[in-house]
């Protein structure tokens, strides 16, 4: 069995696939789009940081790189 992806332009095509389908000669299977995986993935998450402490971890992350390349310098 192949599979491949397929992008509709004519809106008239989606019933030809589906007819294909109905006559048991391809299978169509959708995929969810990267933003409702991440927000069932958020859900799953009992406390989701705060803006805030994304930013500070990102800070300090960076303070952490810059520090450790200002001691490799000397």
């Amino acid at each position: 069995m192949e599979a491949l992806s397929v992008r509709i332009i004519n809106p008239k095509v989606k019933s030809i696939l589906l007819d294909l389908e109905e006559m048991d000669l391809i299978r169509i299977e959708t995929k969810p789009a990267i933003s409702e995986i991440l927000a069932r993935l958020r859900c799953n998450e009992s406390e989701m940081p705060s803006l805030e402490e994304i930013t500070e971890e990102v800070e300090w992350v960076r303070k952490k790189r810059y520090d450790a390349k200002m001691q490799n310098n000397h």
